[in-house]
């Protein structure tokens, strides 16, 4: 009973120290994600409405619309576990997605071990594969960008795909996680409505020709999104392992009284035992 006791406590202290660690991680992942989420909605907004508004008039194989047969997805999810549910729900999630539209997915791009090792038992074809950028908790922008290179080229030079999402997690609360699944590509164009709080009210002078314009944000737009679904998803895994690090501990802490009561009585019930025997021998004689 005692060298349980010695276990569980060991194990407690462990799960302790991984809950103060992604506690520390939590708060950064959490800055970066809130300084990250303005940008990169005021940016869809604008290039949204901005593409709508110009039309016909600019072509672009980023913005063209095609069919909806075959689809790309890229997979956001952790190098590591210990993180509750984290891994699971975003990988359910586009298991969902890939049964809802069975036969459409061509192919998929695994950003994190868990859901690379998770689909590469499945047959799924991997169009590309990145594990180990988010290991250490930090996301480098960097990364984001090869990523959407990779998506960008596979996207324009494979006519065949029509569609690319991408899927992660949404970090809501330390309590509070959302897998989603967005389009990525074609990039929808939106009007965006003037009357709206928020809404984009303007006319666009354009120095150079819109093409050019085009040609430089819309890639950009693709790395902003993936940088920031791989921010969201970082953030979310912290609070969800200092979540489930935390019920671990709580839960060592249980047991522990419970062993170390279950050691008592059998402690009790020995020493009992000795003065029974004790009484009864000197009663005898």
């Amino acid at each position: 009973m005692r060298r349980r006791i010695k276990s569980v406590k060991n194990t407690q202290q462990i799960t302790k120290a991984m809950k103060m660690v992604a506690a520390a991680k939590l708060k950064r992942a959490q800055d970066r994600v809130t300084a990250s989420r303005p940008f990169a909605g005021k940016m869809s907004e604008v290039l949204g409405d901005l593409s709508a508004k110009v039309g016909a008039e600019v072509s672009h194989p980023l913005l063209d619309e095609r069919g909806d047969d075959k689809y790309l997805v890229v997979l956001i999810s952790a190098d590591k576990g210990l993180a509750g549910a984290f891994n699971a729900n975003v990988i359910k999630a586009a298991q969902g997605f890939l049964k809802e539209n069975d036969g459409k997915v061509e192919a998929l791009i695994p950003v994190g071990r868990k859901g690379r090792d998770f689909f590469k038992r499945r047959d799924v074809r991997f169009a590309e594969e990145y594990v180990g950028l988010t290991g250490s908790g930090q996301v480098v922008h960097a990364d984001a960008m090869a990523i959407a290179k990779k998506v960008i080229e596979t996207f324009t030079e494979d006519t065949t795909i029509d569609k690319v999402f991408v899927a992660f997690t949404e970090f809501k609360t330390v309590l509070s996680q959302k897998p989603v699944i967005e389009q990525l590509l074609p990039i929808s164009r939106t009007v965006v409505d003037p009357n709206a709080e928020t809404g984009v009210n303007a006319e666009y002078i354009y120095e150079q020709p819109a093409e050019e314009i085009f040609s430089k944000l819309l890639p950009k737009q693709i790395e902003t999104q993936i940088y920031k679904g791989m921010l969201e998803s970082v953030a979310s895994e912290q609070g969800s392992r200092m979540t489930a690090m935390d019920s671990a501990s709580k839960n060592a802490g249980e047991l522990i009284d419970t062993l170390t009561l279950n050691m008592n009585r059998i402690r009790q019930a020995a020493i009992t035992k000795e003065i029974i025997e004790v009484v009864s021998g000197a009663a005898a004689a």
